[in-house]
């Protein structure tokens, strides 16, 4: 019987990285010269934290990564999937089934409860809705309760909750259904310190006990000891 060791070894081994990056370019319509990215190669289970000044790119990497941006030049590989490959369609699909966003924006859906907003994902991917075991109402709770959401918010629009509060349900969306990668935008940047602190392990913990790999966007350097790896945009040190 192997070890638990020997198991890990051996699936690291056989799974592809979550994700890899090659000579990566893009261009938004009016720039002179479209910026490359330095070459990323993250393994499953492993986290990322991305820092660098306004204007540096930090959310157009996260676009390339997410499919949502299609580079100029150079390859996106996710779980051993091409996927620069993909038309716009497959990539959409892909990202449902595989990976959670969170926005710096949120991009909650104002008239659902906050309830509905976390099972969201569970309804556009068969894949998601079955990785949830007990079903995705009784998943979305759990998280929500792990977030520290008040079950009487459960059921009201999120327009009502608070800032954090509204944060930290995107955090339950994106985690729902143990998606492999979790893309997160500067999804802290509104928090006080203590809370930051508090949404940031919990967000890491949750993404450990599903194995998920994260890619933290941040300026905040102060944030970075929380992560494996980290990569600087810009020309930071």
């Amino acid at each position: 019987m192997s070890t638990e060791t020997e198991q890990t070894q051996a699936s690291s081994i056989t799974s592809p990285p979550a994700i890899i990056t090659r000579q990566l370019r893009f261009c938004w319509p009016g720039q002179a010269n479209a910026p490359s990215f330095p070459d990323i190669e993250l393994n499953q289970g492993e986290h990322l934290f991305l820092h660098g000044p306004s204007g540096t790119g930090k959310s157009t990497l996260l676009g390339l990564l997410a499919g949502m941006l299609a580079p100029d030049s150079g390859s996106v590989e996710l779980l051993g999937q091409a996927l620069t490959n993909l038309k716009p369609g497959a990539r959409d699909r892909f990202r449902a089934n595989h990976m959670g966003v969170i926005f710096q924006q949120f991009n909650l859906v104002p008239y659902l409860s906050a309830l509905a907003n976390v099972t969201l994902p569970c309804r556009l991917s068969p894949i998601r809705r079955a990785r949830t075991d007990s079903g995705p109402d009784a998943a979305a709770a759990n998280l929500l309760r792990q977030l520290a959401i008040p079950e009487s918010h459960w059921h009201q629009g999120v327009t009502r909750l608070s800032i954090g509060q509204q944060q930290r349900v995107a955090a339950a969306r994106a985690l729902i259904g143990a998606p492999e990668i979790i893309l997160a935008d500067e999804p802290t940047s509104a928090l006080d310190a203590d809370n930051r602190d508090r949404f940031l392990d919990l967000l890491l913990t949750l993404a450990e006990q599903r194995r998920c790999s994260v890619v933290f966007v941040s300026h905040d350097r102060a944030l970075s000891s929380h992560f494996h790896h980290q990569l600087a945009l810009g020309g930071e040190a």
